[in-house]
């Protein structure tokens, strides 16, 4: 029988180092002897210092019936512990073999059982102690409120259960870049805490074992590797030693090890969500090995890390949590009108900011960018999204280092972190935040982890502190932090397909009462015109007759008289005329608005209505009247009409007195979503009207008296409503009989405001 080692001499190099088959070196740490036995129980494998702990060459073991070497004794133990599914366990099964006692740990490699036998530990802790310190521990754990005092509880009741001179709980982030996050070590040692580590360190391929193995021990760094022999009946036969106790450790780690001037090392391995979380690294400066019960006491250690991750994290961020919940209900809860302009508002409620701890939020929405806070100009931020879009990434972006995605953006920018929600219709959301320049501190230069020389690859030997200064980044963007911005951002989606549509539903209500007004004001110039207008032209018609029937006899007075008053009537006729004329010329021409001086228009109406205002001896007081957004000439032929209505439903029985008031500052007053501005109030103590007409006395030709009482067409305040509607404004009318009559005029605030007739 012909029998080989299966040692792994294969070149490690820099390119596949990465890749170094460390799950099968083909041999182990000499602190105990390995076998591996096939399903019929024959031995396939064995490790060449089986005879320093027994009686036997492993070429005499190799090749034969298990039962044969150790006997049926032993053979009925080791299934008897198989079948009750101990295999892999913490506890090994405790045997006498060849008169010595062992503890052995199995495990299936494919179809091999391996068998690692370690002596048994003469001095092994009872596991009534092991619970004793478990309880402990448990009860001072429940007394710790965030991860970072668990890991430093952790830290110390590992390295007091265990005896190792230094006790690290190592933290990986994202990119398995690892940071000291707990420690607990001798006082004379210098302290790691807070050091970084680079990924490379920890390669891919060693985290892997990590997870299929959660403990792992070096009992001594300087020890010399023990090969493993097969019987050579078959090419590239191998053993998997992943689940290995007594697996030899890769050449270049165990140098790295040697560089930090360790001399033992105990590795633990939390596992979170199937994820190495991190490692509970313990550290001895001379040779150490540890019973089984330590051992299973020291790997709950990492259980009790990894069952309370998602609690500690959650109150170490349920402080911050519950301000960005409170900051999003505020902010979901504000009562805002249904209107594009509502925005301004948003954007500028410190709550938007706060529910994502942003430094800066643009919202964009039909081509207007709102902004508050720290963002980059209006250029810059279409830029950006329009870079987004180019990236396929339209729907949510996060990131907190924007140069990686957006180097040119990234230039001469005050901010290093977004998140980007799109709101449809081409609408976004952007927050931001600026560059948080931070100082990590590297146990050793992470880009010298590996070193080339002339005799091969090693580990870095130097483990100075590395400062690095990292730029260009803002703090990270927590998940709670992503997600109330992702709920905020479908809440402010909601509310502009609510003001599209409410603009909508006003968009076709405007028509509506456009067309039922234009409907009015059409029957309106029908009655005129069959009645009105028919009215002083059969009084012409009538005298002209009489005249020219009574030519002979007619006198000159009397033919003087006629003339007057058909002169009159066509002067009647004439009147009517003009004012439809002017009532339907007037169009919506808020296109043309721009900023009117109302002192100046009152000052210019009074000046061209001297003669009228003397002839009544009208008394008219004034304010200071506001700058509106309007159209000038409007404006002048607005206030004729209003004074002229004032002088002509004056009281025989007293002066008229005419005051005009105004808002001196913005005023918000709501009408079916509509906001006002600015208002005139003008006021006369004249006869005044019943309330319940102040609606109809807008309406064309709509007249409160006889002609016989007072002149007029009845077009007059039915053409200052309708200036008003062309300005985007309105007009009312607040009457009481004998005492007097107020009409109000209403102005938005600037062009964009401009209202649509109610």
């Amino acid at each position: 029988m012909k029998i080989r080692d299966i040692v792994n001499r294969d070149i490690v190099t820099l390119t596949n180092c990465e890749h170094e088959p460390i799950h099968i070196p083909g041999k182990i740490q000499p602190h105990g002897f390995l076998i591996g036995v096939t399903s019929n129980w024959k031995i396939d494998f064995c490790t060449e210092n089986i005879a320093v702990y027994l009686n036997i060459l492993h070429t005499q073991v190799l090749g034969k019936d298990f039962t044969a070497v150790f006997g049926s004794e032993t053979q009925k133990q080791i299934l008897e512990y198989s079948n009750e599914d101990k295999i892999q366990d913490v506890f090994p099964l405790e045997t006498e073999l060849f008169g010595k006692l062992f503890q052995i740990s199995i495990h299936k490699s494919h179809d091999i059982y391996v068998l690692e036998a370690e002596p048994q530990f003469p001095d092994k802790e009872k596991l009534v102690d092991v619970y004793t310190q478990t309880i402990q521990f448990v009860t001072q754990m429940n007394n710790t409120k965030s991860l970072k005092d668990l890991c430093a509880l952790v830290a110390h009741g590992t390295r007091e259960i265990t005896g190792y001179d230094r006790v690290m709980i190592y933290r990986f982030d994202e990119q398995y870049n690892g940071e000291v996050f707990a420690e607990n070590c001798r006082e004379d040692l210098e302290p790691f805490l807070g050091l970084h580590y680079p990924h490379t360190d920890i390669p891919a391929q060693a985290r892997e074992l990590y997870i299929r193995n959660e403990l792992r021990l070096i009992v001594d760094i300087d020890y010399q590797p023990v090969p493993i022999f097969t019987v050579d009946d078959q090419e590239h036969k191998n053993l998997d030693l992943s689940l290995s106790i007594l697996r030899s450790t890769s050449p270049i780690h165990v140098e790295y090890l040697k560089n930090m001037g360790v001399g033992a090392t105990l590795t633990i391995s939390p596992i979170h969500h199937g994820r190495l979380w991190g490692l509970i690294a313990c550290h001895h400066y001379s040779e150490k090995n540890i019973s089984p019960e330590i051992r299973l006491a020291a790997k709950l250690q990492g259980q009790f890390i990894t069952s309370q991750i998602d609690i500690r994290q959650s109150n170490d961020e349920n402080i911050n949590a519950q301000k960005t919940n409170l900051a999003l209900e505020q902010l979901t809860s504000l009562d805002l009108p249904i209107i594009q302009d509502s925005l301004e508002t948003i954007t500028a409620a410190p709550q938007l900011l706060e529910l994502c701890n942003a430094a800066g939020v643009s919202i964009v929405s039909r081509g207007k960018i709102y902004k508050n806070g720290l963002t980059p100009c209006d250029e810059k931020i279409t830029k950006l999204i329009e870079e987004i879009y180019a990236k396929g990434k339209n729907e949510i972006f996060t990131t907190n280092k924007i140069s990686d995605e957006f180097p040119e953006i990234a230039q001469d920018s005050n901010f290093a972190g977004i998140i980007y929600h799109s709101l449809g219709n081409n609408d976004h959301i952007i927050w931001y935040r600026p560059e948080s320049i931070t100082e990590i501190n590297w146990g050793g230069d992470p880009e010298k982890s590996i070193i080339k020389d002339s005799n091969g690859l090693h580990p870095r030997n130097s483990f100075n502190i590395w400062k690095q200064i990292v730029k260009n980044q803002s703090s990270i963007w927590r998940q709670y932090e992503i997600n109330a911005a992702i709920q905020y951002a479908h809440t402010l989606h909601n509310q502009l397909i609510l003001i599209m549509l409410s603009e909508e539903e006003e968009k076709y209500r405007n028509q509506s009462e456009i067309l039922k007004e234009t409907n009015s004001e059409l029957e309106n110039i029908n009655w005129i015109s069959t009645h009105d207008l028919q009215e002083p032209l059969r009084k012409i018609q009538l005298i002209t007759s009489k005249m020219l029937s009574e030519l002979d006899v007619i006198s000159i007075e009397s033919i003087s008289n006629s003339l007057h008053r058909v002169s009159k009537s066509a002067n009647r006729m004439s009147g009517l005329l003009e004012d439809i004329l002017k009532y339907t010329r007037i169009k919506n021409t808020r296109d043309k608005l721009q900023e009117v001086d109302l002192n100046k228009i009152l000052k210019s109406t009074i000046k061209e209505m001297h003669e009228s205002i003397a002839e009544s001896t009208a008394v008219i007081e004034h304010e200071n009247l506001p700058e509106v957004h309007a159209i000038g000439f409007l404006m002048r032929q607005l206030f004729i009409n209003i004074l002229q209505n004032s002088l002509k439903y004056a009281a025989a029985e007293r002066q008229l007195k005419i005051k005009i008031t105004a808002s001196q500052e913005p005023v918000l007053m709501h009408d079916r979503y509509k906001v006002y501005c600015h208002w005139v109030r003008f006021s006369d103590n004249g006869i005044g009207f019943e309330q319940k007409y102040s609606e109809s006395i807008f309406k064309v030709f709509t007249r409160l008296h006889t002609q016989e009482q007072y002149t007029g067409s009845g077009v007059g305040l039915a053409l200052c409503k309708k200036i008003m509607q062309a300005v985007g404004g309105d007009i009312r009318a607040e009457g009481k009989p004998n005492v007097g009559t107020d009409i109000i005029i209403y102005f938005p605030c600037d062009a964009e405001d401009a209202l649509s007739p109610i």
